[in-house]
């Protein structure tokens, strides 16, 4: 018979490893910590995609560093080049590179779903909403926004500007996107960038052991055979959701420039030629996208709901919402699934480096010229204020901008504070 085994000495105890957490569960629960970031990125997020930018590089380089500032600069160069909605397909890719599709897939969903939510509410009662309340409630958010974006030109030419090239591109990009404000000039700025700096794809090291390109087409083959399919199907079905989704879906695949494109496109669309919706419906809820966070193309949402009117009920309304959305978002998400995935094989040539240098120079460029044209929109008064103030006749939008800037400068508040500052002011005045 054994004798008992003893007990562990307390000396034999302490210096026992303790159990190490499993990568699974670490990825895991940064993959959680990530999707609450990005669920208060999506009620924060005002201004459009400079202003998203703006607040990705505060939270997820500066604070939670799950990328570098370079590497967001080069995921939001990538995504504007192709066709979609940019923050939206930015912040997806993001979460691709953290934790797979399954993740991004869920980015995709978090970042979305309050918007979308917002203005499917907004079609349901577009009769009972006073457009004048929701934009004196808003009205200290939009210079706040302003601020953001001019803190993150700030921060970003601080961070890739290192060269007179970057600063010629810089100040060219920022000039050219100031004076022609056209869908087609950003990708253009970009490529032109790009190809300035690949004469100096000597300066960079060989990488040994390359991988080797292996692209997957599957996402590819899946936005062209929906594409193909729902034209198919607009064209020869009557089922107005079915059409919905070929409009909806069409406009996502060949738009470039973001929400501020959309807005011409979707007015001939569906209040010109197809009559889904009137003129004043059709500005009012231009008007409640631009004042909410996250993505402006949330704006499909609102007009399939109006657009299924003729259903006569609720649940109609809420199909055509979610058809819209479901349309807009489906063809962007396909092509940067499909892009990402040797995105990162592609930038192991040499060229492709060099072309980096440009391309992040342009971007920060775009981002100055986003501050002043998303300062020039800003009414010289505020809509409401209280007597005292409104008769000092104070330009407040510039303070506020400046102030905005200066409390970022700090470091010490955090952007949803500030937002919900600015937010709680435009309540009080109401």
């Amino acid at each position: 018979m054994s004798a008992p085994s003893l007990p562990p000495s307390p000396a034999e105890v302490s210096l026992t490893p303790p159990p190490r957490r499993s990568g699974k569960r670490t990825r895991r629960v940064r993959g959680f910590i990530f999707l609450k970031d990005v669920a208060g990125l999506a009620c924060t997020a005002f201004g459009g995609p400079q202003a998203h930018l703006a607040l990705f590089f505060r939270l997820l380089v500066d604070k939670r560093r799950y990328l570098s500032a370079a590497e967001l600069l080069e995921l939001q160069a990538l995504c504007a080049l192709l066709p979609g909605p940019t923050s939206t397909q930015t912040i997806t890719a993001i979460g691709f590179r953290l934790g797979g599709p399954n993740l991004a897939y869920l980015t995709l969903l978090v970042w979305c779903t309050p918007a979308v939510i917002i203005m499917t509410l907004a079609g349901l009662f577009m009769s009972r909403l006073d457009h004048a309340y929701t934009m004196r409630l808003v009205q200290f958010v939009q210079p706040v926004a302003v601020g953001f974006v001019a803190f993150s030109a700030y921060r970003i030419g601080q961070k890739v500007i290192q060269t007179k090239t970057a600063v010629a591109l810089a100040v060219a990009s920022a000039m050219v996107a100031y004076f022609f404000q056209t869908p087609w000039v950003l990708p253009l700025l970009l490529l032109a960038g790009g190809a300035v700096t690949t004469r100096r794809y000597r300066r960079h090291a060989v990488v040994e052991n390359k991988q080797p390109m292996r692209i997957e087409w599957a996402n590819f083959a899946l936005w062209g055979g929906t594409f193909l399919v729902a034209a198919l199907l607009g064209h020869y079905t009557r089922l107005l959701p079915v059409r919905l989704f070929e409009n909806f879906y069409r406009n996502g695949s060949l738009v470039f420039g973001g929400g501020q494109v959309l807005a011409p496109l979707f007015f001939a669309e569906f209040v010109e030629f197809k009559n889904y919706l009137t003129a004043p419906e059709f500005l009012s809820g231009l008007g409640l996208v631009q004042a909410l966070p996250g993505p402006n193309f949330s704006f499909a949402s609102y007009i399939g709901a109006l657009a299924m009117r003729p259903a006569g009920s609720t649940s109609g309304q809420v199909l055509g919402a979610l058809v819209g959305a479901t349309g807009i978002f489906l063809p962007g998400t396909f092509l940067i699934f499909f892009v990402i995935r040797f995105w990162d094989q592609l930038r192991q040539y040499r060229v492709v480096k060099a072309s980096l240098e440009g391309i992040n120079a342009v971007s920060a460029g775009l981002v100055f010229a986003a501050t002043l044209l998303l300062y020039h929109p800003l009414p010289d008064r505020l809509l409401a204020l209280p007597t005292p103030l409104a008769n000092w006749n104070v330009p407040l939008n510039p303070l506020l901008v400046g102030l905005t800037f200066l409390v970022l400068l700090w470091e010490r508040v955090p952007s949803v504070a500030i937002v919900g500052a600015a937010l709680a002011a435009g309540a009080f005045i109401n």
